[in-house]
C-alpha cells in the first residue's frame, strides 16, 4: 500500500473513531458533525443513483458528434448558450454537473463550453431562480443574471484558452 492510500485510510478511520467517541462521551459538536454526516449521505444517495444513470444512458445514446456539433469547437456562441440551457434544468448542482461536464468532455465538448456549464449550473438553476425572484424580486434576479452569465462565460473562454493545449482526453 502507497503513503498516499496509508494517509486516506489513516483520516477516515480518525474521522468515525472521534464521531464514535462523540456519541460515547455525548460531545454535542461532535454528535451534531454526525448527524450533518448522515444528512449529507441520505441527500447524496437520493440524487447520485439517478443521475449517474441518466448520464451513462447520455454516454451511450448521444453521439459524440451532435456533442462535438452543439458544445464543440465549431459550435461558436450557440455552445455557451446551449451550456446555459442545459445548466438551468439540471438539478442535484454540483454532485451532478461535474458528472455530467466528464462526460460531455469525454464525448468532444470545447472546454470553455463545459466550464461555462459549471459555472451558470450554479446560478441558472429554474428552481433556483424562481425562489429568488419570489423573494427578492424579479428585477434582482434578472440584474444578477444579466451580471453573473456574461462573466461566466469571459471566465470560461479566458480559462478555455489558458488550458486549451494542456489538458486532452482520448476518445
Amino acid at each position: 500500500m502507497n503513503k498516499e492510500k496509508t494517509v486516506n485510510i489513516l483520516l477516515i478511520s480518525s474521522y468515525f473513531i472521534f464521531l464514535i467517541f462523540s456519541y460515547i462521551s455525548d460531545f454535542s459538536i461532535g454528535i451534531e458533525i454526525g448527524v450533518n454526516f448522515i444528512d449529507f449521505v441520505k441527500s447524496m444517495l437520493t440524487i447520485l443513483p439517478i443521475a449517474f444513470i441518466l448520464i451513462g444512458l447520455f454516454e451511450v445514446w448521444v453521439d459524440r458528434k451532435t456533442v462535438e456539433k452543439y458544445f464543440g469547437e465549431a459550435s461558436g456562441y450557440r455552445g455557451y448558450l446551449w451550456a446555459i440551457i442545459l445548466s438551468s434544468t439540471t438539478v442535484g448542482g454540483a454532485y451532478v454537473a461535474f458528472p455530467v461536464a466528464h462526460a460531455l468532455f469525454k464525448k468532444g465538448a470545447k472546454l470553455s463550453i463545459i466550464l461555462t456549464y459549471i459555472g451558470s449550473s450554479a446560478l441558472t438553476r429554474i428552481p433556483m431562480t424562481i425562489f429568488e425572484a419570489s423573494f427578492l424580486g424579479l428585477k434582482f434576479s434578472v440584474i444578477r443574471l444579466a451580471v453573473s452569465i456574461p462573466m461566466v462565460i469571459i471566465s470560461s473562454i479566458l480559462i478555455g484558452n489558458l488550458f486549451k493545449n494542456k489538458i486532452r482526453v482520448n476518445p
